[in-house]
């Protein structure tokens, strides 16, 4: 039985899917964020208590007895509950306590591993057929699949399993593939055939989970392979930001396969003293500026904070010019409220900005002033380029920027043991911080720059400078370190090797191709 809307206790058994917690179904995201208690394992699905609201349990022990007191209790099942799965007994302890539950499916790693593969699960085939080795089988019976065959829980017996497949009456030939790990970014998959499995898995290192797949449909592999072929699949990418900033940055990294780990390196605070930001509010108020100049998104952010604290919102900028020095800047405005007048068309910097800022010009300009709410530690190239332009600015300090604290120690080894296939530095001061909080990152991690300014301070660092983007923005430089990465593997194949990550280079690092 099943209840939407339980007004007692309540128990759910939800499929997780077989590793990406992007396969997590809807029905079973909007169960997680009803929960009082959660039953997982951490280990595997911890990331999917993001679903849940704050405070929630994280249960174990009798869930139906918890259910029975009025909590609202889901218990997370690895792939898909009613396939291979233990919990017939539980829903069955349910039943029998006249608990109201819910069995939600779960994608099954039987056709999703076998899709973030490559390896078409039916298409074309008069036959898909599932196993579980764990179970006694007639191998002999299964070597008459005519379609593909899936073993689940094989891989301690793949060799005699494919030797009684041989023997049952299937071609030595047969392509196999074995899968570990799937639809994570530590998928690791090897094609063979059923003649060369035993040499071929002998230093692969596979371990559950994993799926063994029999059949013509992995000779798919090689056309539809789009999963491991991302250009930075499987790669530990160092995001040295502040957190509101690295988001976005590794959401697009996390798209070309990498696993982006965010270590702050700044962390932004308010102002020793408020007087001055007051006063410029004020000022900003009052009409005492033509322009106000926006050179981050955290200036953005200071500004509004105050904007908040007096009781105002983006109606007191009618009447005034708003400048933002690149795209970042301008959708944290737009947000905001507040569509920038100008933006540059070129460098996305201070000299960008300066280059499209009109002349003063007192016919056309009432008031000739200029504010500028920024970091404490900002340079002066705006404020000398627009003095030039005829223009006066009040240089106000809307924020402070101090080096954050160090990160965990193993975060700090793996920086300096290279444990990281890439940092991506955007701005010289998170190339001092994260030397000075965590040390100098390994020579065999590829190091990308947003600009030729940060590449400068990387390399009196002694950093060996791989990647720069193309324009500085960091969208520009994930797409270049993907571009780095995809030629990477490109060189590798044309040579005949199997493509590895940076980290796989670094001595008594593990030897496994990919």
């Amino acid at each position: 039985m099943s209840s939407d809307s339980p007004t007692s206790g309540f128990l759910a058994f939800v499929g997780a899917g077989p590793g990406d917690p992007h396969l997590l179904t809807l029905r079973g995201a909007e169960l997680l964020a009803k929960a009082d208690a959660v039953a997982l394992d951490e280990e595997l699905f911890g990331s999917f208590l993001r679903h849940c609201r704050e405070g929630v349990e994280v249960a174990s022990g009798d869930l139906v007895k918890r259910a029975k007191a009025g909590q609202f209790v889901v218990r997370l099942c690895e792939g898909d509950p009613m396939l291979f799965s233990s919990i017939t007994e539980e829903v069955a302890a349910a039943a029998a306590a006249e608990v109201d539950f819910e069995i939600v499916p779960g994608v099954p790693p039987a056709t999703a591993v076998l899709t973030y593969a490559g390896i078409p699960a039916a298409t074309g085939m008069p036959e898909f057929r599932i196993v579980d080795a764990a179970l006694e089988q007639d191998w002999a019976a299964h070597a008459a699949c005519k379609g593909t065959l899936v073993i689940y829980n094989g891989i301690a017996g793949a060799v005699s399993i494919g030797k009684a497949l041989v023997a049952g009456g299937k071609p030595d030939s047969t392509p196999v593939a074995v899968s570990s790990s799937g639809t994570t970014t530590e998928q690791y998959t090897v094609v063979s055939t059923l003649a060369r499995l035993q040499a071929d898995l002998k230093h692969a290192g596979f371990t559950e989970p994993a799926l063994i797949v029999v059949g013509d449909a992995v000779g798919q592999r090689d056309k539809l392979s789009w999963f491991e072929t991302k250009p930075l699949f499987g790669w530990r990418v160092l995001v040295p930001r502040t957190k509101e900033q690295s988001k976005s940055l590794s959401e697009q990294l996390a798209s070309y396969g990498a696993v982006p780990e965010e270590v702050p390196t700044i962390s932004v605070e308010p102002p020793r003293t408020p007087q001055q930001m007051d006063r410029a509010i004020k000022g900003l108020v009052t009409g005492r500026y033509e322009w106000v100049a926006f050179t981050s998104s955290n200036a953005v952010k200071a500004v509004r904070e105050k904007f908040e604290e007096y009781g105002l919102d983006a109606r007191a900028f009618a009447g005034l010019k708003v400048a933002a020095v690149g795209d970042a800047t301008a959708r944290a405005l737009v947000d905001f409220g507040v569509k920038p007048d100008l933006l540059p068309s070129g460098e996305q910097s201070s000299e960008g900005l300066v280059a499209e800022w009109p002349p003063y010009d007192s016919m056309l300009d009432p008031i000739n002033r200029v504010l500028l709410p920024r970091a404490d530690i900002s340079t002066d190239t705006l404020v000398a380029g627009l003095t030039e332009l005829g223009w006066e600015c009040d240089d106000v300090t809307a924020y402070r920027t101090v080096r954050a604290a160090p990160p965990p120690a193993a975060t700090r080894e793996a920086i300096k043991g290279g444990g990281f296939d890439a940092v991506l530095f955007t701005s010289s001061s998170t190339v001092r911080n994260l030397v000075g909080i965590a040390g100098k990152p390994h020579n065999v991690t590829v190091i990308a720059v947003i600009g030729p300014q940060t590449a400068k301070t990387a390399e009196e660092f002694g950093l060996r400078v791989d990647v720069m983007a193309d324009r500085p923005s960091a969208s520009a430089l994930a797409a270049a370190v993907a571009a780095y990465g995809a030629k990477q593997r490109q060189a590798a194949l044309a040579a005949g090797d199997s493509p590895r990550r940076p980290s796989q280079n670094r001595r008594g690092a593990r030897r496994r191709a990919k």
